[in-house]
């Protein structure tokens, strides 16, 4: 995979594709992780006397229409708090000029051809600096004009500081002899994890699973769920997870019979009963000393409902388990950052990734498309 380290841009321009897709409520960034995320590229890219153009999304609309409501300037008023400079924010890709070192151009998402990964518009992207870095893992999974066309169509491309980080961390994952491995996926469906589950199952030693995920995996173990979420039409392949001899689950649950009451009991998981929802799960001793013991871990999804104190037991304990362990511990999704956020140290988990669709299909051993663009070999 082409570097950033390793090509010449002293002095050059730079087209930027960054991952700026945060939180925003009433033009107020809520969280500037991402934001902060990219600063060690532009650093970079700054001290080698560069002149950037930033390229970002940000939420999902119209293609074609200008929209306020998803625009990027709350974002560039956050970033311009973050590195002290101005930042000149363009509302067209043909505006574009390098009067300032950074400027941004509006939301790529509001532009024709974006996310039909128009050819011309990729050149167009391509053709406004002397080289192109990509620098957004959390898009890489997908193939629109500027996370793929436009890498594909510049004289000089390479991937930047944030996204080398990101592939070094997922392939020490993946790649290392280290033992036990453990993964741990939660989720509402066993359908949209069932390929990760079953790919991280060859590689690790143990897979605990949480949420609905695991009601379905209860439900195919013969245990009466209640009325949780879970899916049926994924019985059988509950069984095949099963079989595999690696899936932990809990002894205990946290139960209720409405999501927003604080009315809960913990119960043996074949204690569970017909007008009942599981919402959380507890970890035996055992568990627990397995998740502290293991020398690397791969978490993505909470067990519970953990926004809600009372069914947040499950998380908080893995969250700290996960913590307290020496292990290689890599943390993707934005469920599990929040859960980290709420429960430790952030320092504590080895390294955390910016990726969510990204991240997961990592972990299937699926092709991400601008990764494949950039040169790296799956």
């Amino acid at each position: 995979m082409r570097k950033l380290s390793e090509t010449n841009v002293l002095n050059k321009t730079i087209a930027l594709r960054a991952d700026l897709n945060v939180p925003v409520e009433n033009d107020k960034v809520l969280d500037d992780t991402r934001i902060l995320a990219i600063i060690p590229t532009l650093e970079y890219l700054l001290d080698q006397n560069t002149k950037i153009i930033l390229i970002s999304h940000f939420g999902r609309p119209k293609s074609g229409v200008f929209d306020s409501k998803f625009s990027l300037l709350p974002i560039v008023k956050r970033l311009e708090e973050i590195i002290n400079k101005q930042i000149k924010l363009f509302s067209s890709v043909d505006e574009v000029n390098f009067s300032s070192d950074i400027s941004l151009i509006e939301n790529i998402r509001f532009f024709p051809g974006e996310l039909e990964n128009d050819e011309e518009f990729g050149k167009k992207l391509s053709n406004l600096a002397d080289v192109y870095v990509f620098d957004a893992f959390g898009t890489s999974h997908r193939p629109h004009a500027s996370t793929y066309g436009a890498i594909k169509a510049s004289e000089v491309s390479c991937a930047g500081l944030l996204l080398e980080n990101e592939i070094d961390a997922l392939q020490q994952a993946i790649s290392s002899k280290n033992s036990p491995m453990l993964s741990i996926v939660g989720g509402s469906k066993v359908s949209s994890k069932l390929k990760v589950i079953k790919n991280l199952s060859k590689i690790s030693d143990d897979v605990l699973t949480g949420g609905g995920i695991t009601n379905t995996i209860l439900k195919a173990q013969g245990h009466n769920i209640g009325l949780s979420l879970h899916e049926d039409s994924m019985l059988n392949y509950a069984k095949e997870l099963l079989d595999t001899g690696k899936i932990l689950l809990p002894d205990e649950v946290v139960v209720s019979k409405d999501i927003e009451s604080n009315n809960t009991r913990i119960t043996k998981v074949n204690s569970v009963q017909h007008d009942e929802i599981i919402l959380d799960q507890i970890f035996s001793p055992a568990i627990i000393k397995k998740i502290i013991q293991a020398k690397k871990i791969i978490w993505n999804g909470p067990v519970g409902v953990f926004e809600r104190q009372p069914f947040s037991l499950g998380t908080k304990a893995l969250a700290e388990a996960i913590a307290s362990s020496q292990a290689f511990s890599l943390a993707g999704g934005g469920e599990t950052l929040l859960a980290i956020k709420m429960f430790v140290e952030k320092n504590n988990i080895s390294y955390c990734s910016t990726g969510g669709g990204a991240f997961l299909e990592f972990m299937e051993g699926k092709e991400l498309p601008s990764l494949s663009a950039l040169g790296f070999k799956f």
